[in-house]
């Protein structure tokens, strides 16, 4: 994902997950209470060597396109490999994972030519969460430019899987307290939004650096009870390892908590999930999604999955392969196996190139086709979509959804779904 968020004469680009969108979203109203003008900040992603590719050359149009503007550089891509960033011609400066978020970060003062090139702090010695937090919970001035709140209430990463380098970029897990997720959801509500999505780098290890260990579903649990006005609460992604009991019963029972699940799966074999460090196998990935769509039908699942992970055979990828069926993954991204330099998984032989290409492209076709299925089940139903500023609406499912003549973005309407394509319902406004 690639988006550009602006504030008068910055702009910031942002690449990769939902938290770093609302990490740049907070950025960009850091940026304007500090003052600073005629800068372009590009947010990274280092989950593949794609994304940090990636990186590089829209820092490299950045300057193409803002000849006269500081380039800042940061994300994870940027707090693994400071030095990279930091001598490419078009750079200004390299601002760390945490350093973007502390108050006063963009002040004009640290982008002087005499400034430092690099700021970049240890980010397994950071302890506190968000300190952005998206600006005061009292604030009365809109955080986002989205029809969605995100609203990040976790941060960093305790696990190791042997693929991923992102702990090294996000630090160790850190939480932010209850009482101030609900401050923040109020806030976000008194500003108009009809939804707020809960992320996190691990969002279902919420709560376990807090005093008394609280899972996540008991912030879900207070944010639904003491905000009884929001009208829907939607989670980011899931480690299908870490599904509470409280958590699992507000998914099946709750109305508000949206009925879309993104599991961070990765594999759909025993061997390679072992070999993944991933905590939980097959069998129970399956339990779980039979059991949560037993009690709530209408649930629908998302997942990531690796194509082509080192070792993996034409047997262990046909597991993979089946689980999209098996479960039912409607909302399928798939990553093409990248080794990245600092990861055990790196120095494990790898699978060939083309074949992994070719795994991946038959992945994407197994969740296509489990999307198109999912979408045609949907016709003759009648549900409630969030509309946003492209017309588009969603329903709590995910499912997008368009309308002749939609209603402004942010309106929250009832629809009555008339027919499905392989990507998208069509439909009528109802009532």
């Amino acid at each position: 994902m690639t988006q550009i968020s602006k504030n008068e004469t910055v702009d910031v680009i942002t690449l990769g997950c939902r938290l770093n969108a609302s990490e740049s979203d907070a950025m960009v109203a850091l940026a304007r209470d500090a003052g600073l003008s005629d800068a372009v900040i590009v947010n990274t992603c280092a989950v593949t060597n794609e994304a940090v590719a990636e990186s590089r050359r829209r820092v490299r149009k950045a300057r193409r396109d803002r000849p006269s503007a500081k380039v800042i550089v940061t994300g994870c891509a940027a707090q693994i490999d400071p030095d990279a960033f930091a001598a490419m011609d078009e750079v200004d400066q390299v601002l760390g994972n945490h350093d973007k978020m502390l108050p006063g970060a963009f002040a004009p003062q640290h982008f002087g030519a005499h400034s430092e090139r690099i700021r970049v702090n240890d980010i397994m010695a950071v302890r506190d969460s968000a300190p952005q937090f998206l600006g005061s919970a009292n604030s009365p001035d809109k955080a986002q430019s989205r029809t969605r709140a995100f609203l990040q209430v976790q941060n960093g990463c305790d696990h190791r899987c042997t693929f991923c380098i992102i702990p090294y970029g996000r630090g160790n897990a850190r939480s932010v307290p209850a009482g101030e997720v609900v401050g923040h959801v109020r806030n976000l509500v008194r500003q108009g939004y009809r939804e707020v999505v809960l992320t996190g780098v691990d969002l279902s290890s919420w709560g376990g650096d807090l005093p008394g260990t609280p899972p996540l579903g008991d912030l879900v649990r207070r944010v639904l009870k003491l905000v009884p006005e929001l009208d829907r609460l939607r989670l980011s992604s899931i480690d299908p390892a870490e599904v509470d009991p409280v958590l699992f019963e507000l998914i099946v029972s709750e109305p508000r908590l949206t009925p879309y699940l993104h599991l961070s799966l990765q594999a759909g074999d025993d061997m390679i999930l072992k070999r993944m460090k991933r905590r939980h196998s097959r069998a129970e990935v399956v339990d779980l999604c039979a059991r949560l769509r037993d009690r709530r039908p209408e649930i629908t699942f998302g997942a990531d999955m690796i194509a082509g992970f080192p070792t993996e055979d034409e047997t262990m990828f046909e597991n993979s392969r089946a689980i999209v069926s098996d479960i039912g993954i409607a909302w399928l991204h798939v990553f093409p196996y990248s080794a990245r330099e600092g990861t055990p998984a790196a120095k494990i032989p790898p699978v060939d190139g083309p074949i992994v290409k070719a795994r991946a492209r038959a992945l994407r076709e197994a969740g296509a086709a489990a999307k198109t299925a999912h979408l045609a089940r949907r016709v003759g139903d009648t549900d409630t979509a969030l509309f946003e500023e492209n017309g588009n609406g969603r329903l709590p499912d995910f499912s997008l959804i368009r309308v002749d003549n939609p209603p402004p973005a942010g309106s929250l309407v009832d629809v009555r779904v008339i027919g499905a394509s392989q990507d998208h319902l069509t439909g009528t406004l109802h009532g």
